[in-house]
Order: C-alpha cells, then sequence, then structure tokens
C-alpha cells in the first residue's frame, strides 16, 4: 500500500440467506468459485454458493457441522461435526463417514502433501487424514483446546491454543509436537490466527485482552501488541496486501498493517493497526477470496439477553430467517 492513498474498507453488500439455526465457519474456495457454509440446527448441513453471484449450489446433508476443507487436487472434501464427513466436492455427494474420536471442530487442508488436518477440543486434539482415502495418518495431543491453525510451507502447523494461552507447532512429516509459544505475558484466549509464511509472521488474535498478538513464527518471539475487537473467532493474511484481518462478535473487522520488505528483519514498528471497521453484531468467523480481494463474514438477528444475563457470542439464539452473508472490499 506504501506510495499509494489508502482505500478504506467498506460493506459491499450484504446478502440474506434465511434459515434457522446457527453457523459456524465459512470456506472460500477460490479454484472452484465456491464458498461453504457450515449451518447447525434446523438448517444443518453444509451449504454450498457460488462465490461470484451467491446463489445457491448444493447442499450437503451432514447434519450440524461446523465447517469443511477442501483439497482441490483430489475432489474430495471433509465436512467437522459429531463425526467428519467425506464428500465429492464436484458432485457434492457425500462418500463416507470418518470416526475419529475427540470433538471435531477446526480443520485443515494441506495442498502440497494433500493432508487434511482435522482439530478437536477433546483428544485427539490433532488428526491427520490422506486427502485421496480419508485414512487416519496418525494424531497429535496438544493437550489443550486448539482453535485456528495454518501452514508455512515448510513442514510445521502452528495452532492457538484457546485455552492454554499458547501456539503450538506441529511438525506435518512425523506429527510430533515441536514447540509451544507461550503468549500469557500478554494475553490469552487466542481464537484466530493468520500467518505471512513468506515473512514468518504469525498474527493471533486473542480475546482475554482483545488483542493481536504479533510473534516471529521461528521461535515465538513476541514482536507487538495491537488492539482488536470483543469475541474474536477467526484471522487471515492477504500476502497481496500485508494485510491480517481479524473479525469480531462485537461487529467489528479489525485491519492490521505489515510494512516489511521481503528479507527485512522482523521489528514491532512495522506492524499497525490500520483500519477498524463497524460490520455487525454476532460477525466474528471470516473467509477471503484472494482473486478479488473480497472479504466474507456472516450473522443474524439474536432472541434478545435476559436483563443481567451475561451470554457467551457463541450461546445466542439465532431468530429464524435472519442469517445473512457479509461481503466486504473496498
Amino acid at each position: 500500500m506504501s506510495g499509494q492513498a489508502y482505500a478504506p474498507y467498506r460493506i459491499l453488500s450484504i446478502h440474506k440467506l434465511g434459515g434457522q439455526g446457527g453457523w459456524d465457519y465459512l470456506a472460500a474456495n477460490a479454484s472452484t468459485r465456491e464458498l461453504y457454509i457450515a449451518r447447525s440446527g434446523p438448517t444443518g448441513a453444509l451449504h454450498v454458493y457460488n462465490l461470484d453471484t451467491l446463489k445457491p449450489i448444493a447442499t450437503i446433508p451432514t447434519g450440524t457441522v461446523h465447517g469443511a476443507a477442501i483439497d482441490n487436487a483430489t475432489h474430495h472434501g471433509f465436512a467437522t461435526g459429531s463425526q467428519v464427513i467425506m464428500f465429492d466436492s464436484l458432485t457434492h455427494h457425500i462418500i463416507k463417514t470418518i470416526a475419529i474420536g475427540g470433538r471435531p471442530d477446526g480443520y485443515l487442508d494441506d495442498p502440497i502433501t494433500h493432508h487434511v488436518y482435522i482439530f478437536s477440543h477433546a483428544e485427539p486434539n490433532v488428526t491427520a487424514l490422506d486427502a485421496v482415502t480419508g485414512e487416519i495418518l496418525g494424531t497429535v495431543n496438544l493437550g489443550g483446546e486448539p482453535e485456528q491453525s495454518q501452514l508455512d510451507g515448510q513442514g510445521h502447523l502452528f495452532l492457538d491454543v484457546e485455552n492454554k494461552d499458547r501456539i503450538a507447532v506441529v511438525d506435518t512429516r512425523s506429527l510430533k509436537l515441536l514447540a509451544n509459544y507461550d503468549v500469557s505475558s500478554v494475553g490469552g484466549g487466542c481464537s484466530g490466527l493468520a500467518i505471512d509464511a513468506d515473512r514468518g509472521v504469525l498474527f493471533a488474535a486473542c480475546n482475554d485482552k482483545h488483542i493481536m498478538v504479533i510473534l516471529r513464527s521461528s521461535d515465538g518471539k513476541i514482536l507487538t501488541t495491537l488492539p482488536i475487537g470483543a469475541g474474536c473467532d477467526g484471522a487471515l493474511f492477504n500476502p497481496a496486501t500485508q494485510e491480517a484481518y481479524s473479525t469480531q462478535a462485537d461487529g467489528t473487522l479489525t485491519v492490521t498493517q505489515e510494512s516489511l520488505a521481503p528479507d527485512a528483519p522482523l521489528f514491532g514498528s512495522a506492524f499497525r493497526v490500520e483500519q477498524t471497521l463497524k460490520t455487525q453484531p454476532g460477525a466474528r468467523t471470516i473467509t477471503f477470496d484472494p482473486n478479488t480481494g473480497r472479504i466474507f463474514t456472516a450473522t443474524a438477528d439474536f432472541e434478545p439477553t435476559p436483563a443481567g444475563q451475561a451470554v457467551h457470542h457463541h450461546d445466542r439464539v439465532p431468530l429464524p430467517g435472519s442469517f445473512r452473508l457479509l461481503v466486504i472490499g473496498r
């Protein structure tokens, strides 16, 4: 962005998708131009939309799920719910159900090895699957509850362990836990994680103090912290603009700008909050289309919270028919 006038992000459009029940992860597939939205409750299924028109393409009858990883080379998808459901991403037909134990929640596809990682808040915390066959290749226990994860393309898997205030590092070849990066000195409750793999930077969005912890991926050295909103449940990095995004349930999207040359040493002053965009309350998960630069988040209207009662954003009850998708860009 250097040398150019800054163009702020804004909500480009809002699309009412309706249905009943809640939602969890969103996943944009830039190659196939599809958007996957996991729904729970009476609308529980994996819903597939055209990423450009946002018109519905298919509904995969998975029941309540958290989200899905797609391996484009094998055309196989893996949806996480009470079990893992493997499906054909071309026909959207279910292939089989895989019992892996634990409580499958998060997911990540490795396009280099064609392994799919499934993350659980109960052991086994990490399960590696063969994207071709769905076979279980191995497991890793982290001693805590993983949320979002990222790969550096060099054999390292990073996971924010939400209830232990640390970032776990796993060797993807041996499926061994290599290190834990402690962030408890500055914050905790990290539930969003983004990576600039080229420069070796992790962006951990942490809820305890509403901060983004920025650290070196090679050794976990904390470079700086920056303020974000409350109730983050997802973060991502855009290498084209050197920006990290995090979405928060308080109705904000935080844009963190990184100003680093490719081979420059890492230093804290290279990072700053570029923009805090007002979205809508409840819009806490995020996905991104690198082809267009558009960001997607979702929310709904909710039943009133009883006076004097604190309710976690995951536990709020969406009103039927109010679920909607927000499209954000410049």
